[in-house]
């Protein structure tokens, strides 16, 4: 299979009806947090690392990172969605150090290794606005549907700009 060039992500990127897009192929990282699938677009992603402790007031889901000579935001995203911290699991710990789209890094901690898959734009469906007004995953833009090992999985897909907002697009709160 060739690689096919991927455009730009932004929720309209992302619509199937679009013309310039009935073609083109989205490759997503896809992640557990609690018994949610979600993913992110790979051109958000920089790396994956080893998990590294988190630190901060431990009163919200946001932490801070010493990553080299950089603080990088954190997100524990099992806290922010179902309100309490993701346990320290025995085992392999994974950061997702990832960008939004005015390339200010943040990291988001999992606790299983992500996969890549790489979907056809028109599996991927925008979630209604009414849905992500009424619920924990406002943070999440589109929706597919996902054969993995003999089950169909519902992933969500997050808007980087909803996990950490550009500056001047809202404010961070959780």
């Amino acid at each position: 299979m060739t690689n096919p060039t991927i455009t730009p992500y932004s929720p309209a990127s992302l619509d199937p009806h679009s013309r310039e897009t009935a073609n083109h192929r989205r490759k997503l990282l896809i992640f557990q947090v609690g018994k949610l699938n979600l993913a992110l677009p790979v051109e958000f992603v920089k790396k994956i690392l080893h998990y590294m402790p988190m630190e901060g007031s431990g009163t919200t889901a946001v932490g801070l990172i010493h990553l080299g000579d950089q603080e990088i935001t954190a997100i524990d995203l099992h806290k922010r969605l179902f309100k309490v911290s993701q346990t320290q699991i025995e085992g392999r710990q994974f950061l997702i150090l990832a960008k939004n789209t005015i390339d200010e890094q943040f990291g988001i901690l999992i606790s299983q290794t992500p996969s890549l898959i790489d979907l056809p734009l028109s599996q991927i469906r925008t979630l209604p606005d009414s849905y992500r007004r009424a619920d924990t995953l406002d943070m999440a833009s589109h929706v597919t549907r996902v054969q993995h090992m003999e089950q169909l999985l519902t992933v969500f897909v997050l808007d980087v700009d909803r996990l950490v907002p550009p500056i001047g697009i809202g404010d961070f709160v959780f």
